[in-house]
């Protein structure tokens, strides 16, 4: 199989096997009008398997949902076929709007203008609360 290699964007790498769709959906990946893959379970010699996207565009991504997924993965800015940028994320402290609190007496669920807030609680356990009620967040 071959992958082309973008010449301006984003690769998300070192994703832990099998995340890749949930941080596709997560990141809304499905709305850009620009080549994007998913590569699913490569070889790694340092995790076993891994999955990668690669987004051949300038398009901004949240950072933070990509924390919140995998922590574990990096995310590589690529311009003009060269990797310009390496960086590691980590969890974020807070996350806006990112998932919805699953409790039908939060007052999320009612209101819907409220933004759906969630804190890191637990970073061992990777456990996010919600801000309004402390449910706790389906990772």
């Amino acid at each position: 199989m071959k992958v082309d290699a973008i010449q301006n964007g984003i690769v998300i790498d070192h994703i832990t096997a099998g995340l890749a769709f949930r941080l596709y959906n997560l990141l809304g990946l499905d709305n850009l009008d620009c080549p994007v893959a998913i590569i699913k379970n490569v070889n790694s010699g340092k995790m076993g398997k891994k999955d990668i996207i690669k987004i051949d565009s300038k398009h901004p991504i949240n950072f933070d949902v990509v924390g919140f997924v995998d922590p574990k993965a990096t995310i590589n800015l690529i311009k003009d076929g060269v990797l310009v940028e390496k960086m590691s994320i980590d969890m974020p402290q807070k996350l806006k709007n990112v998932i919805k609190c699953k409790n039908p007496r939060c007052i999320t669920s009612v209101e819907q203008e409220i933004e759906h807030i969630f804190e890191l609680t637990d970073k061992d356990n990777k456990v996010y609360r919600c801000l309004y009620c402390e449910t706790k967040a389906d990772i």
